[in-house]
């Protein structure tokens, strides 16, 4: 018994009930917790097509939690750690839809992978992850490939051949901030200091009071945990198209993949995690010349109904 990481690979609304009822049926008929983790739109079909049997499932909305990646492995950590270690436990995962952005689909994809090596270790846990096939484009399909053991697609369930174990590794280059960013030396931190850069851009995208003192909060708080023993860093504002993003640079390196992304967090990752739960996107990446953090916030109201964000913060 080992941990089953599976990516359904769907094209119509049938094609998505096809592969994801049985799944869900099988684990109720064996008693096993189920939970959902998908869209709002995906959950409305699953719920009528089960109708009086989905009352044990739990629901998610993912655009709410999963709306930054990085909270969805605590959230599985959650649902295992609520259940007795023999039992085997089964959840559908859908982190990846059409119209999110490049940034969040890049941070889906590290998830994706990440989930392999945060759940190593949890033989009773399947998690089955559904792609539009016909909504995301061939690159998000390939990566689904490299990150998932095995696929399904219709009514056959295949070993990818593209499967890559992780490795621990995430030097994966972000995208270069635009010109005219200029970067500001942040070392040491200045709550202050952050405070000023980060309102100022905050006013331009037109957040709110309300997320702009989030954002504040989260870019000191990453801040504060990447540049701990930095003898240099650097923080970078910048605003497109109504998100505000701050990229933190730190000669430190994060050794960590699973930084920022659990409970409780060690002292080294406290920023980061906290920075994960205030944020609408975090990306971090190591190498081995230091750190990059790039911390984004949205000019949005508020948290999608039914999204639960709250309850697995204290697990653990």
């Amino acid at each position: 018994m080992s941990f089953r990481h599976q990516a359904l690979l769907y094209a119509t609304e049938a094609d998505y009930l096809e592969g994801t009822l049985p799944f869900v049926r099988e684990g109720l008929a064996a008693d096993e917790p189920v939970m959902i983790a998908v869209p709002v739109a995906r959950m409305a079909p699953l719920r009528e097509s089960l109708g009086p049997e989905g009352r044990s499932v739990r629901w998610v909305d993912m655009a709410g939690i999963g709306g930054n990646p990085a909270r969805v492995i605590p959230l599985w950590r959650e649902f295992v750690a609520r259940h007795d270690e023999r039992q085997r436990l089964r959840g559908i995962g859908e982190p990846i839809w059409p119209g999110r952005t490049e940034a969040e689909i890049a941070e889906g994809e590290r998830h994706e992978a990440l989930l392999n090596l945060a759940f190593a270790d949890a033989p009773g846990l399947s998690i089955l992850c559904p792609y539009d096939a016909g909504g995301l484009g061939p690159g998000v399909l390939d990566a689904a490939h490299a990150s998932h053991p095995q696929i399904i697609q219709g009514a056959t369930a295949r070993e990818s051949t593209g499967y890559r174990a992780p490795d621990g590794t995430f030097e994966d280059p972000l995208s270069p901030p635009p010109e005219g960013a200029a970067a500001v030396p942040l070392q040491p931190v200045s709550a202050a200091r952050v405070r000023s850069l980060v309102s100022r851009s905050a006013g331009q995208a037109g957040l709110g009071r309300s997320r702009s003192d989030d954002l504040v909060v989260a870019v000191t708080a990453a801040a504060l945990g990447v540049t701990r023993d930095a003898t240099g860093a650097t923080l970078t504002t910048w605003e497109e198209g109504g998100t505000v993003a701050c990229e933190i640079r730190s000669d430190v390196r994060i050794g960590d993949p699973l930084a920022g992304r659990e409970w409780p967090p060690p002292a080294q990752a406290h920023g980061l995690w906290t920075a994960n739960q205030l944020a609408d996107l975090v990306q971090l990446r190591s190498h081995r010349w230091g750190t990059v953090v790039r911390v984004r916030m949205t000019a949005r109201s508020g948290t999608p109904p039914g999204a639960e964000r709250t309850e697995w913060r204290t697990a653990g």
